[in-house]
């Protein structure tokens, strides 16, 4: 008796094994946890890392003028290193039968339109930067949301462009130091050395000039990469979601960074554009009037200054096109995504009414109906039709995705300056625009001299 009585509360006891598993459950959901927990630390730490590079390296280049003292030693080494160096080093070059190798008139204009594209890209970038700083400039805020699942992909973006402007720059530095190198050896001073110093900083003032407009093309070419990014998440966005308000906030928000973005470089755009255009304008003059021979001596500075103006504005165009035909293309990904959903639900609807209309059981009258009611001619497959919580719930999620389409459509989004939209069809007005001037000029000079 007393030995069915243990058995029996041994049997009632619970097993032992369940509070050490439990235990262990939450102990791994606390290891999981604090393991996700440190690599957003990780994460985040190489944005840091990123952006205190990045930033070190404007400050480098004046862009970073956040005080008094630093505006002031900012736009005194432009002025000095960027106008006064190759001024002087010119005025110092001057020699006697130097025409074939060296024209003033050539070298002065390619350092007045350098200077003058430098200026308006530090003036501009320094100003947003002072204004918003690092962070908001880029939207990479860490208070905006989305820094811990975009970051590896910020970092990439960051580090791309640095590559980005390496590359560019590299090639158009061994030309300048080619150049200089063949002035050296052609070009006879009293002294070789007296050539080498005249030749040395005017190739570090075009080195400087030609690293700040670079960069801040770059850097607008940087901000609209990081808003791809977005964009490529929001097109997933409609593939993992149902809400349309999830949609049209998200939609919202991507527009008004667009729309911020194009505010703050629309000045830059339009004036790095106009001394572009007014460089190469010039400079078609000054090389279809001039009556000399040009050669790569004299006149090579005008094609290494052409390709970084124009490298940059390429990049610009290149970058605001981009992330404007993507911005306008969400609005036909979302048009196929509702046409899909409302074919899809069409069909679900049908199947599911069949489905209830087959499984229902049937009574005695409606075998007699079926049996003899009706004959092998007059029959056919019963469709029960949908209930009325059904139409109307089908019906409203349909009109909400077609006022989220129409939404899209009437809202493309894009970079704008001064609301004209940087897509393919203001790329070509400005290429007939260009290509228009160009005509004209080469009609007032070079049919002027052959006449």
């Amino acid at each position: 008796m007393g030995d069915n009585t243990q058995l029996r509360s041994d049997e009632e006891q619970p097993p032992p094994a369940q509070i050490p598993l439990l235990s262990s459950n939450l102990q791994n959901d606390a290891v999981g946890g604090l393991h996700q927990r440190q690599q957003e630390i990780r994460t985040s730490n190489r944005l840091d890392d990123s952006l205190e590079y990045l930033e070190r390296f404007l400050t480098c280049l004046g862009f970073n003028q956040s005080s008094l003292l630093s505006f002031s030693l900012s736009w005194a080494a432009f002025t000095v290193v960027g106008v006064l160096v190759p001024v002087l080093a010119l005025e110092l070059s001057q020699c006697d039968g130097c025409e074939m190798y060296q024209i003033k008139n050539f070298e002065v204009g390619i350092v007045a339109s350098q200077a003058c594209l430098a200026a308006v890209s530090l003036f501009c970038i320094s100003f947003n930067l002072r204004k918003y700083g690092i962070r908001r400039f880029l939207f990479v805020d860490r208070y905006g949301g989305q820094m811990v699942r975009f970051t590896d992909l910020y970092v990439k973006q960051i580090a791309a462009s640095m590559r980005l402007l390496i590359w560019w720059l590299l090639p158009c530095f061994i030309l300048k130091t080619a150049r200089e190198v063949i002035r050296i050896l052609y070009v006879q001073h009293d002294s070789r050395w007296i050539s080498v110093a005249i030749s040395v900083p005017l190739t570090l003032s075009w080195t400087y000039v030609s690293t700040i407009s670079l960069s801040a093309s770059i850097l607008f070419h940087l901000l609209c990469n990081l808003q791809f990014i977005h964009f490529d998440d929001y097109a997933q966005l409609l593939e993992r979601e149902s809400d349309v308000m999830v949609f049209i906030e998200e939609h919202i928000r991507l527009r008004y960074h667009l729309s911020k973005i194009s505010h703050r470089f629309r000045i830059f755009l339009l004036l790095q554009f106009l001394v572009v255009t007014v460089s190469q304008v010039v400079t078609l003059f000054q090389t279809t009037v001039y009556s000399g021979m040009i050669n790569l001596s004299n006149g090579g500075d005008f094609a290494i200054s052409a390709i970084v103006q124009v490298v940059g504005i390429i990049l610009c165009l290149h970058a605001a096109t981009r992330i404007s035909h993507r911005a306008q293309g969400i609005a036909s990904f979302a048009c196929r995504w509702h046409a899909l959903a409302t074919c899809t639900s069409t069909d679900a609807c049908l199947r599911h009414s069949n489905s209830l209309g087959s499984m229902e059981p049937l009574s005695q009258s409606n075998l007699l109906d079926i049996t003899f009611s009706e004959s092998d001619l007059d029959s056919m497959d019963y469709i029960a039709m949908p209930t009325t919580t059904q139409l109307a719930s089908y019906m409203s999620s349909y009109h909400r995705r077609q006022a989220f389409v129409m939404y899209l459509q009437a809202n493309p989004g894009g970079i704008t300056i001064f609301g004209w939209t940087v897509d393919r069809g203001l790329i070509n007005t400005i290429f007939f625009l260009e290509l228009t001037l160009v005509t004209f000029v080469l009609g007032q000079t070079v049919v002027f001299n052959s006449a």
